[in-house]
C-alpha cells in the first residue's frame, strides 16, 4: 500500500503543470484525498469488515465529490484530476497510471450479480464526463474522449469518441495524454461527407436537365394547390453552405 500512496502522489507533478509543491497537493487536491481513503477502506472491506469501509467512502464523497466503492481495484499511479461528480462501481478495475477527468462514471447497466464494472487496462486516459457502463474490457494506452459513452469492449492503442463511443483511431496515431479535448470528430467527418455527396448528385441532375430540356407545364389542368407548389419547387435552390450548416460544421452544433 506505501508503494501505491508514493505512486500516486508523484504522478500529479508529472502530470499536472498547477501542481507547486507538495503541502498544496496534500491539502488542495481531492483526487488524491479520495484516492488515499479509498486504499484504506479498500483494505479494509478486502479483510471483511462490514458498515466501515462503506462508511468509510461515504465520508470521502461527502469533502472530495468523488465516489469510489471500497469494494473497486484500483492500480497504484492513478491520476483523478479535478473529481467532481466521478463515480467508480463495486466491481471496477483500474489499471496502473490511468487518468480520469472530473465527471466520470465507471458504472453498470442494470441489476445484474457478479462483475458488472469496467476492466480499464493501464496508462488510460477517461476524458471528462465519459461514462463507460457494463463489464467492458477497455484495453491499456486507450483513450475515451470526453462526453464520450462506451458501452463495448475497446482494444489496446485506440482512441473513442462519441455516443455511443466509436473507435477513430488504433494503433499508430498517438494522442498526448493531457490533450483529451483534441480529439477529431467523427459525427462532422460523416456529415460533411454526406454534404458533399448530395452536392454532387445535385450538380449531376442539373446536368441532366440541362441535357433533357423539361417539358412546359400547363398551370390550368394543375389544382391550385398543387401548382403553387410547383411553382415554389421551380423557384426555390438548396443551398448546403448556407450559414446555419457552416456554423454547425464549424463546431457550434456538434
Amino acid at each position: 500500500m506505501f508503494k501505491s500512496l508514493q505512486a500516486d502522489f508523484r504522478i500529479i507533478f508529472e502530470r499536472d503543470p498547477a501542481a507547486r509543491n507538495w503541502l498544496e497537493v496534500l491539502l488542495c487536491y481531492p483526487g488524491l484525498q479520495a484516492l488515499w481513503t479509498h486504499r484504506i477502506s479498500h483494505w479494509l472491506w478486502t479483510l471483511g469488515l462490514p458498515v466501515i469501509p462503506r462508511f468509510l467512502s461515504q465520508v470521502s464523497r461527502w469533502f472530495t465529490g468523488i465516489e469510489i466503492h471500497p469494494g473497486a481495484t484500483i492500480g497504484q499511479g492513478v491520476f483523478i484530476d479535478h473529481g467532481m461528480g466521478v463515480v467508480i462501481g463495486e466491481t471496477a478495475i483500474i489499471g496502473d497510471y490511468c487518468l480520469i477527468y472530473q465527471g466520470v462514471t465507471l458504472g453498470g447497466t442494470g441489476k445484474e450479480t457478479g462483475k458488472r464494472h469496467p476492466t480499464l487496462g493501464e496508462n488510460v486516459v477517461v476524458g471528462a464526463g465519459a461514462k463507460v457502463l457494463g463489464n467492458l474490457l477497455i484495453g491499456s494506452n486507450v483513450r475515451i474522449g470526453a462526453g464520450s459513452v462506451v458501452l463495448r469492449d475497446v482494444p489496446s492503442d485506440c482512441t473513442v469518441v462519441g455516443i455511443p463511443g466509436r473507435i477513430v483511431y488504433r494503433a499508430g496515431a498517438k494522442v498526448a495524454p493531457l490533450e483529451h479535448g483534441q480529439l477529431p470528430d467523427s459525427e462532422a467527418k460523416a456529415i460533411r461527407y454526406l454534404l458533399d455527396r448530395i452536392e454532387a448528385l445535385e450538380t449531376q441532375v442539373k446536368t441532366l436537365q440541362a441535357d433533357q430540356p423539361r417539358p412546359e407545364l400547363n398551370m390550368d389542368q394543375i389544382p391550385v394547390v398543387a401548382g403553387a407548389l410547383e411553382r415554389e419547387l421551380l423557384e426555390t435552390s438548396c443551398s448546403l453552405r448556407d450559414r446555419a450548416i457552416e456554423e454547425f460544421l464549424n463546431g457550434s452544433g456538434i
